[in-house]
């Protein structure tokens, strides 16, 4: 047996003995029910696929798919898999808990209101919001790994005479807008074909609109999409809009002729309050018309407060932003006014302005509420990015997701969902998280602890609405690359259409601070049941080449209990 030795001291190494798993009692148990005579055949694996995995749709050609995957190994024989190859496969990327090649599945034709878009915030920015440099690869990084809302905040360059894309009042550096134009055109379509929408937060004068205007043609062409009318009574859908770019913003409120006391929805320079709004309508007229006919979503708050801004025109749809803050306190009064809002028009969600450090806040509260464009930094890492990418996963990784059907319908009385109402249990979710592997093949042997091997646990739990939160965790297996774990944990859910599995690898340090050992986030309402393996990522959401958990999943009723 291998040893791994780890030095102490010039006189002093610790060696430790290194094992090959073994297939645990889950995995051993459904191989002697599904095998014969020590060997499980096409037909052997195709029963397991329908009867304890759950593939109710699987072929033969599926069951001979993984044998061909396995006729590499030295443990594979001709007549059918021995345990060995079986444990291999179960290990390996045909027997993912969520298969990334899944394929778009939802309903692609209903208005862009009735999805959650994947949406970021100052798309630009490499880093924190005060002093990064602004750049195309965050943008380029966002687009790949299947961002569908894009923001750009325009400003003038200092000779007034170009417009640059910058945070403007922060030190951060601009770049330049051709090139982002340009990045967004080569990168827009290759994560999903869906409409990409690009924000623009607007600080330009006339003249400056006209030059951007020429820009935006010039370099998207057909690609870009122009409504016939500027008063939209339903947006168009996904399906429609298949590659093909969507410009949304409103006309600054610097330039305009008239000076109105109220204030303005950009995040660059906005009052203190927030509150206080251009009229949308009027303050179009004022704007060149090449720049205005490139909006195909208009965005704007109504004058007057809260209750104004979430009216809901029927001869006009259009987009509102409110940062987490004006939202959290939106929804103490009117949480089934913006239900009700968000069935038609789009509602953006944005970090408050003391998020110096790019971090972000909790999705589910714009989720649960309908808001479709919960936008975020991109360029860090965290739980709740975690989340967001984890959410994201859904629907073939399309950048959209289609909201769940309460956040649409109304009632006999034209009553909406009210989210402060008390949940129901709709499912129980069981996880055993049986064991780990890969550490040893993509992490240094000194990576975790100089002087041992290192000592892992897993928390597992379920992100959602407040009601489905839950968090729990495994035993520390000490000194050890391949962990075995074999704990059962449940987890009761009410809003399966929005919670997220959440599985963090930690290793145990002495001094308090645990060392990552990797992460994954995916979509409850996608996992596949049965014995799955889950590959685990790195803080930026990049998947390892080998580290990953094998769990057991099963949904029950919750009368089950």
């Amino acid at each position: 047996m291998p040893k791994q030795n780890f030095k102490v001291c010039l006189c002093w190494r610790r060696i430790f003995k290194t094992r090959v798993v073994e297939p645990p009692p889950d995995v051993k148990i459904a191989f002697n029910r599904f095998s014969q005579s020590g060997t499980m055949t096409v037909d052997d694996l195709l029963t397991f696929l329908i009867a304890h995995q759950g593939e109710n749709n699987a072929t033969k050609e599926d069951a001979q798919a993984i044998f061909d995957s396995l006729k590499h190994l030295n443990i594979f024989h001709r007549k059918g898999l021995h345990i060995e190859a079986f444990f291999r496969y179960l290990l390996g990327d045909h027997n993912l808990a969520h298969p990334p090649s899944s394929k778009v599945h939802h309903d692609m034709t209903a208005p862009l209101a009735h999805y959650f878009l994947f949406t970021g915030h100052n798309s630009y920015l490499t880093g924190n919001q005060v002093i990064s440099a602004s750049s195309v690869e965050p943008i380029k990084d966002a687009l790949l790994r299947g961002v569908r809302v894009i923001e750009l905040d325009l400003w003038p360059n200092s000779k007034g005479d170009d417009v640059e894309i910058r945070h403007g009042g922060t030190l951060t550096s601009p770049v330049d807008l051709q090139k982002c134009l340009q990045a967004i055109r080569e990168n827009a379509f290759h994560a999903s074909q869906y409409p990409v929408v690009i924000t623009f937060e607007d600080h330009l004068n006339p003249n400056l609109q006209k030059k951007v205007a020429k820009m935006v043609i010039e370099t998207f062409g057909d690609m870009l999409y122009r409504s016939e009318t500027e008063n939209m009574q339903q947006f168009p859908s996904p399906e429609s809009l298949k590659k093909r770019i969507l410009i949304s913003t409103k006309p600054p409120k610097e330039y305009l002729g008239e000076n109105r006391g109220d204030g303005s929805e950009t995040e660059s320079g906005r009052n203190p309050s927030g509150v206080g709004e251009h009229f949308p309508d009027e303050d179009e007229e004022n704007t060149v018309v090449q720049y205005r006919q490139l909006i195909a979503i208009h965005a704007g708050k109504l004058k007057g407060g809260l209750e104004n801004w979430l009216s809901d025109d029927p001869m006009k749809v259009r987009r509102l932003s409110l940062s987490e803050q004006e939202l959290e306190n939106a929804i103490r009064t009117y949480a089934t006014k913006i239900v009700r809002f968000t069935q038609r028009n789009l509602l953006r969600v944005y970090p408050k302005g003391t998020r110096l450090d790019s971090s972000n806040y909790n999705p589910f509260v714009g989720w649960m509420h309908g808001a479709q464009m919960v936008a975020f930094n991109m360029q860090g890492y965290g739980k709740y990015l975690w989340i967001m990418q984890g959410m994201f996963k859904a629907n073939g990784g399309c950048g959209y997701v289609k909201k769940p059907d309460f956040l649409l319908q109304r009632g006999e009385n034209d009553e909406v969902f009210n989210p402060n109402s008390p949940l129901e249990v709709k499912t129980v979710m069981r996880v055993k998280v049986i064991l780990g592997e890969g550490w040893h093949q993509d992490f240094h042997h000194t990576a975790f602890d100089r002087y041992s091997p290192p000592d892992f646990y897993t928390r597992i739990g379920i992100a959602g609405v407040p009601e489905d939160k839950d968090v729990k965790q495994t035993a520390i297996i000490e000194d050890e690359w391949l962990p075995v774990w074999d704990e059962d944990f449940e987890f009761l859910i009410r809003v399966p259409e929005l919670a997220v599995l959440r599985i963090q690898v930690l290793e145990y340090d002495t001094t308090g601070r645990p060392d990552f050992g990797g992460q994954t986030s995916l979509p409850v309402s996608e996992l596949r049941t049965g014995i799955r393996t889950v590959p685990l990522c790195d803080k930026k959401g990049n998947r390892y080449k080998h580290v990953r958990l094998l769990l057991r999943i099963n949904f029950g009723r919750p009368y089950d209990l």
